[in-house]
């Protein structure tokens, strides 16, 4: 199989995503560790949020300015999801 960690493993067998922050961003919620504990697991409650990517964006730091946002999660708190940059 894939040589993840066992807790990474365990996180996205129940469609959860591992996020940098101690915290999980509405409407997910903490369920584990990621990365041999490096990292959150955040499983949605919803299962209707999408991370940015799956959506076919792009996550891009505040700083820089999009064409055209779109809806979709990113694994850094502030960022944002973009469709074009």
């Amino acid at each position: 199989g894939l040589s993840l960690p066992r807790d990474t493993l365990h996180c996205l067998g129940y469609h959860g995503y591992c996020f940098h922050s101690k915290s999980c961003p509405e409407p997910f919620i903490a369920f584990g560790t990621c990365s041999r504990r490096q990292k959150t697991c955040c499983i949605d409650t919803t299962s209707n949020f999408h991370t940015c990517q799956d959506e076919g964006g792009h996550c891009v730091p505040p700083a820089i300015k999009c064409l055209e946002e779109q809806e979709g999660l990113c694994p850094h708190r502030k960022w944002k999801c973009c469709a074009e940059v």
